[in-house]
C-alpha cells in the first residue's frame, strides 16, 4: 500500500450520519462544542439560542443545550437524548437546569471531554449493544485455528448477522488469501498501523474489503508484521460497536495486540487436536489466555483415538468443551481451489460453526439472549 492511502484513510470515507443539534449563544462554549464533534467525526447543526426548526429539536440524534440557553427551552419540547453541557464545576444550578429541561446527563468541561466526544460518535453512528465477540486460537502450531475462525465468520454471515473477521496473526499469511480474497479491494493491518482513540465504526466496515458477505480485516504482503495495543484496541472496538458478530483468529505466541484483543472477546475458543502433545502444548496457551479471559473454551479437532476424545482433552485441560471438530474431507482441496473452508452449508465444519451459533442465540442487539 502506498503512504497516502495508508496515512489518509479517514478522511475518504463517506458521508457522515447527521450530527448532533447544538443550542447556545456563548461563543466559547461553541467553539469548544465543535471542535468535539469534530473529534468525534460529526458535522452538527447550530442553533442559537433556541433551535430554529422544531424538526431540528426532534430528529437530531443529539441535542447538546449550553447552560447559557437551559433557561429558555421550556418551550422546545420534552425529547430523549439531550445533554446539558456547562463549564462551571462549582455552580449545583446546572442540575437543576438539567431536571427542567429534560436532560439524560449533564457534561462539564474540560474534565467531560472524553466523554462527550464518546456520547456524540454514538449517538451519530446509532450505536447499540456490541457485536458479540469470539476468538479462535490454536493449541498448538497447525492445530486450525484460521481455519475455524473463517468458517465460524461464514456461518455468522449466513445466519443473516454482520460479521467482520479479524486477522490478528501477522504470521499466519492472511485470512484473505484463506478465503481466496487476497485481490479484493479495501485496506488491511498497515492502513490501520497508527489508529489511536476512537475508529468510527461505519467508517472502518466500509474500509474493509468484502469477502462472501462479511468484512475482513488482514494483513496484506507488506513488511508490516506488528500492530501497536492503542490500534488493536481502537479497531476491535469500532468493529464490535457495529453490532452483530466478530470473529478474530489469535496467534499462539501472545503479542500486545492480541493481549488487548483477549479484553474485549465475550469467548475464546482453543483448538486442540487429539494428541497428547497438543494437549501439552495446549496447556500453556491456555494458562496464558486463561489470566486475561474469564470464559475459554476448547474445541476437540479429530481424527480422535487412543481414549483422547473431546470429554477428555478438556478435562486433561480443565476447559469446558465447545464441542468435538472431526475432520474435513476435502479441506485441502477446496483451499487448493480458492474455495473458503467452512463455505457451504455441508461437512462437519460447517455444521459445528451452525451449532456454535444456534447455541450463542444472539439477539437484534448482537448479544447473546
Amino acid at each position: 500500500m502506498t503512504g497516502s492511502r495508508t496515512s489518509d484513510w479517514h478522511a475518504s470515507m463517506p458521508g457522515r450520519q447527521n450530527g448532533p443539534l447544538i443550542v447556545t449563544e456563548d461563543e466559547g462554549l461553541l467553539d469548544d462544542l465543535l471542535r468535539l464533534c469534530a473529534a468525534a467525526g460529526a458535522v452538527p447543526e447550530v442553533a442559537h439560542g433556541t433551535p430554529a426548526r422544531r424538526a431540528s429539536w426532534e430528529s437530531a440524534p443529539l441535542v447538546l443545550v449550553g447552560d447559557d440557553c437551559a433557561g429558555r427551552l421550556g418551550a422546545a419540547g420534552r425529547r430523549d437524548a439531550v445533554v446539558l453541557v456547562g463549564k462551571d464545576m462549582d455552580d449545583p444550578g446546572v442540575w437543576q437546569r438539567a431536571v427542567g429541561i429534560g436532560a439524560c446527563h449533564v457534561a462539564l468541561l474540560p474534565d467531560g471531554e472524553k466523554w462527550l466526544v464518546d456520547k456524540i460518535a454514538d449517538a451519530v453512528e446509532g450505536v447499540g449493544r456490541a457485536a458479540f465477540t469470539v476468538g479462535v486460537i490454536g493449541g498448538r502450531g497447525g492445530a486450525g485455528a484460521s481455519t475455524l475462525a473463517c468458517a465460524l465468520a461464514l456461518a455468522a454471515a449466513r445466519a443473516g448477522l454482520r460479521t467482520v473477521l479479524i486477522d490478528g496473526d501477522p504470521l499466519g499469511g492472511g485470512l484473505d488469501v484463506l478465503l481466496g480474497g487476497e485481490r479484493a479491494e479495501g485496506l488491511r493491518w498497515p492502513a490501520f498501523a497508527d489508529s489511536r482513540g476512537r475508529v468510527a465504526g461505519q467508517a472502518l466496515e466500509e474500509a474493509l474489503p468484502e469477502m462472501h458477505d462479511l468484512r475482513v480485516l488482514s494483513w496484506d504482503r507488506s513488511d508490516c508484521t506488528v500492530v501497536p495495543p492503542d490500534a488493536m484496541r481502537a479497531v476491535l472496538a469500532a468493529a464490535r460497536r457495529r453490532g452483530g458478530a466478530v470473529v478474530v483468529d489469535l496467534p499462539r505466541r501472545l503479542d500486545d495486540a492480541a493481549l488487548t484483543a483477549l479484553e474485549q472477546l465475550d469467548v475464546g475458543l482453543l483448538v486442540v487436536p487429539a494428541e497428547l502433545r497438543a494437549v501439552a502444548a495446549a496447556r500453556s496457551v491456555a494458562a496464558t489466555v486463561g489470566m486475561v479471559l474469564d470464559d475459554l473454551r476448547a474445541v476437540a479437532r479429530g481424527p480422535f483415538g487412543s481414549g483422547l476424545d473431546g470429554d477428555e482433552i478438556a478435562r486433561l485441560l480443565g476447559l469446558p468443551l465447545a464441542g468435538e471438530l472431526p475432520p474435513e474431507p476435502g479441506l485441502s482441496q477446496a483451499l487448493v481451489s480458492g474455495r473458503p473452508p467452512g463455505g457451504g452449508t455441508r461437512g462437519p465444519l460447517a455444521r459445528f460453526c451452525a451449532r456454535f451459533w444456534d447455541a450463542v442465540q444472539i439477539g437484534d442487539g448482537g448479544v447473546p439472549v
